[in-house]
């Protein structure tokens, strides 16, 4: 019997299959994960009990607040764009063997730019919008790009630079808009202007659609779902991507085979760096929000995008749903303090959920040494400080 041609469709149907069919790790990784995520909400549960609020009806609380009406679907799916597009940045940068957490200040600084064009320009039409979200994202990945020349001329670790910078981001937008350069017109008798900027004209706001009765989606949530299937594509299916993630899993031999490796990683930081300024700018042009540039703009949209990353495991097509459920979690939560329960509850809660998300194929990986007689700590060879650093 000759063997099946390459275009079979029976062999690639198996084969396809086959691909599917999780492995012993796989089930083990599914099962440890499970059991963690149950230990999570019991302790979550402890938690509430212990501050003297029920876990049942702080749940309906969540539900009501996120799910249950047509103004929590809105609230939810508000949430969910920016806290998508962050995450997309975040594993782009992921990907490429480097690790940015400053999206907390990119975000801001995204705003920053998004409100100074709207403000300062009059265009017409969708022009002003699609310029007001350039900006953003440029301003956001130029705040990312300083870490990556500061990482490849002064050798400063892109961890410690992108948190450090996030610091810096508060103070200059406190600093904008407390100042003539973007502070808010004098209003009212007193002539005291508060530390914020005037509101974008109408023509810099996101295009919202259907209202039923009261369910309004906008743009942002479009051009995130957008960008996530275009990433998780271009990293999986490119030449471009296969770079990244070859960058990824060895600098040193992609620097072999030719890659700008510095290059590179600098790019996919300062690319990061973009999502997360056109984060900035969805929060600063929705049709729902204030549309004033504030320092509390961000409300920790980098941090739990970040998280969003680490629980889809740099994913962007899994990061999708991961940033729906967090989204979820915000929604609910702003009601669920309005009850009297305190909202760092919501954050631990993320936090514990973040855990039972990430540990497992850790804890995998260590039972399968342990029970193989391989040592737990991996070799030294390749391993260099940073990836970006590895052929600086």
């Amino acid at each position: 019997m000759s063997a099946p041609s390459l275009m079979d469709p029976d062999d690639l149907g198996r084969r396809f299959l086959a691909r599917l069919r999780p492995g012993r790790d796989g089930w083990l990784t599914a099962s440890v994960t499970f059991g963690l995520v149950a230990v999570a909400l019991g302790v979550s549960a402890l938690l509430l009990m212990l501050t003297g609020a029920s876990p049942s009806a702080s749940l309906s609380a969540i539900w009501t607040g996120s799910l249950a009406t047509t103004t929590g679907w809105t609230t939810t799916l508000l949430n969910a764009a920016p806290l998508l597009l962050v995450a997309i940045g975040a594993c782009i940068c992921a990907s490429a063997g480097s690790f940015n957490i400053g999206q907390e200040g990119q975000v801001l600084v995204g705003g920053l730019f998004g409100a100074w064009v709207g403000l300062r320009l009059a265009l017409p039409g969708p022009t002003m919008v699609i310029v007001v979200m350039a900006a953003a994202a440029v301003g956001g990945g130029l705040w990312a790009a300083l870490s990556a020349l500061m990482s490849r001329f002064r050798g400063v670790n892109v961890v410690v630079s992108t948190l450090l910078m996030t610091f810096l981001a508060i103070q200059l937008v406190t600093f904008a808009v407390s100042s003539p350069w973007l502070q808010e017109s004098a209003q009212g008798s007193s002539g005291i202007a508060d530390a914020q900027s005037n509101p974008l004209p109408a023509s810099a706001l996101l295009a919202h659609f259907g209202q039923y009765p009261s369910l309004q989606l906008n743009a942002g949530l479009f051009i995130a779902l957008v960008a996530a299937v275009g990433v998780g594509l271009v990293l999986s299916r490119s030449r471009w991507g296969f770079r990244v993630r070859m960058v990824g899993l060895n600098p040193l031999a992609a620097k072999h085979t030719g890659v700008r490796v510095a290059a590179l990683g600098g790019f996919t930081l300062a690319l990061s760096g973009a999502f997360a300024g056109l984060a900035g700018g969805l929060l600063l042009a929705s049709p729902v929000s204030p549309n004033r540039l504030q320092p509390g703009l961000s409300d920790n949209v980098g941090w739990d995008g970040l998280l969003v990353a680490l629980v889809a495991r740099n994913r962007p097509l899994i990061a999708i749903p991961v940033a729906f459920g967090f989204a979820v979690l915000r929604a609910g939560g702003d009601f669920l303090s309005a009850t009297g329960v305190p909202y760092y509850l919501i954050d631990i809660v993320k936090a514990l959920l973040v855990l039972a998300f990430v540990a497992p194929p850790i804890l995998v990986d260590l039972f399968r040494r342990r029970r193989s007689g391989t040592p737990s700590t991996p070799s030294p060879l390749p391993v260099v400080p940073t990836k970006m650093e590895a052929v600086a």
